[in-house]
């Protein structure tokens, strides 16, 4: 009777959801994508060579096609913001601009269409837009976003611009620009705030005439919601006053087609029920990210349970009303053993060196580089990535993080394709029943489709688990322990 209920809801909703013209038929044909992470936006995890360039002592190192004269780290550089400050600036342009160069091309975009994907999420940050005389981020990397969304366009991909770092940190981790162990400052200064809209403003006006590619605007990557009511209460202003930067980008009636894609801010998908509803509101998505490593119950998960873990977001697929929600991040990795991943200078709740975690196993040959990775994990890899995606496309869709990374190919899009545990076509499945049958529908799939960090269920503790400080990408990561 549930199902049926909310697929009434969604055939009386359609109509008014997609009142708005986007240059993509979100909600009828499936987001397939990846995030360009590490590129515009520094991860330490993603590129770990630019990090460990920062010192005094000189050293050879390769990454494959990657070859730097590279230097021990500075431990004091953990961050873009520690990036600016404790270098040269000229110094930091230098190593950023031959990375912006390099990491993302033609090439890529090229690949990624030939993939049989639709979709690039490309984070950016605030500093890309503006920065401030006393802020020591190195800008520069607009001129390559607005070339990206030209390559896209000759490839038939649709870009999602997403703003990954505010002034002040969303969340705290590094990928925000500034890791802040004692958390996030964005919510706490009204001035962070007013910054924040304005940069919206123009990344809008950059990119609404280049709608039919750059069809979605993420206006705000990961605002952290467990650190309470008060960043909730500013976030959701935050997305109401987006949407009217976003649908209204000339002050008056003349609306925009671009998808708006708001954040769930750790709460999970049923907690965004009834806000920012159609039909006052017209093309909102929402963002949901999935990991299965970043707390000590998850982690320790067998791969069977790690599956079964994946397709037991399924359920949540008649949650959501209204919303379109896309899995905007996730991963076939299943541990944390990726080298900075969880921080530069924290170790991995894995193999035990987290600070307070119980040793799971070995890092040895499930991280790095894929010829390493013996045939069985490989097509353990296979069946993380199917039983995923078969979920997730009971919604909107996905984009998996993250396209590529220098020593961590577990996670990356093109190391599947070139290992084989990721098909060339994302349609061509090896194992479709792998949840139980699950499959896509035509039905309430179209506005709704909801993915929370690890399902919820009535048994499902939904309370923030807080991490010891010192993680970096996903420092606090809000999960749900589901007992399988």
């Amino acid at each position: 009777m549930r199902f049926s209920r909310i697929a009434a809801l969604a055939i009386t909703t359609l109509t008014s959801v997609f009142a708005f013209s986007p240059s993509f038929p979100y909600g009828e044909v499936k987001v397939r994508g990846v995030n360009l992470g590490g590129w515009l936006v520094l991860e330490p995890w993603i590129t770990p060579s630019i990090f460990d360039q920062t010192g005094n002592v000189a050293m050879q190192s390769s990454f494959r096609e990657y070859t730097y004269n590279i230097l021990t780290g500075n431990p004091k550089i953990i961050d873009e913001w520690t990036f600016g400050h404790y270098q040269d600036h000229d110094v930091a342009l230098g190593i950023l601009k031959k990375h912006w160069d390099t990491w993302i091309t033609e090439d890529d975009f090229a690949a990624i269409a030939a993939a049989g994907l639709n979709h690039v999420r490309i984070p950016i940050g605030y500093w890309a837009f503006q920065v401030n005389p006393d802020e020591p981020y190195v800008p520069g990397q607009l001129p390559y976003l607005l070339k990206a969304v030209q390559w896209a366009k000759k490839y038939n991909l649709k870009v999602i611009v997403d703003l990954h770092g505010a002034p002040g940190s969303q969340n705290g981790f590094d990928n925000s620009g500034q890791r802040l162990d004692t958390g996030p400052n964005w919510h706490r200064r009204n001035e962070n705030v007013a910054r924040t809209n304005a940069i919206l403003k123009d990344i809008v006006a950059d990119f609404i005439k280049e709608s039919d590619t750059a069809s979605v605007i993420a206006p705000l990557n990961e605002p952290a919601g467990f650190f309470g009511q008060l960043i909730i209460n500013v976030t959701k202003q935050y997305w109401l006053d987006s949407y009217e930067s976003i649908r209204y980008p000339y002050g008056d009636s003349t609306k925009s087609n671009q998808l708006v894609l708001i954040h769930d801010a750790f709460q999970g998908v049923p907690y965004w029920n009834g806000f920012m509803p159609s039909p006052k509101y017209e093309g909102v998505g929402l963002d949901t990210h999935i990991y299965q490593m970043f707390n000590d119950y998850l982690i320790s998960l067998n791969e069977t349970e790690h599956i079964k873990q994946a397709c037991s977001s399924a359920k949540d697929i008649q949650s959501a009303v209204d919303m379109l929600v896309i899995v905007g991040e996730w991963t076939t990795a299943t541990h944390d053993c990726a080298k900075y991943l969880n921080g530069q200078g924290v170790g991995a709740r894995y193999d035990g060196t987290y600070p307070g975690s119980n040793k799971v196993g070995s890092c040895q040959n499930v991280t790095g580089h894929a010829e390493n990775f013996s045939s069985e994990y490989k097509e353990f890899l296979r069946k993380m990535w199917e039983a995923q995606i078969v979920t997730f496309e009971l919604g909107a869709g996905w984009l998996q993080w993250t396209w590529k990374a220098e020593i961590a190919d577990e996670w990356t899009y093109k190391a599947g394709l070139e290992h084989g545990w990721i098909p060339q076509d994302p349609t061509n499945l090896k194992y479709p029943d792998i949840c139980g049958g699950n499959s896509t529908t035509s039905g309430n799939s179209r506005v709704s489709g909801t993915l929370s960090d690890a399902g919820n269920s009535p048994d499902t503790d939904n309370s923030a688990k807080e991490q010891a400080p010192g993680d970096g990408k996903r420092m606090r990561r809000m999960v749900r322990e589901v007992k399988l």
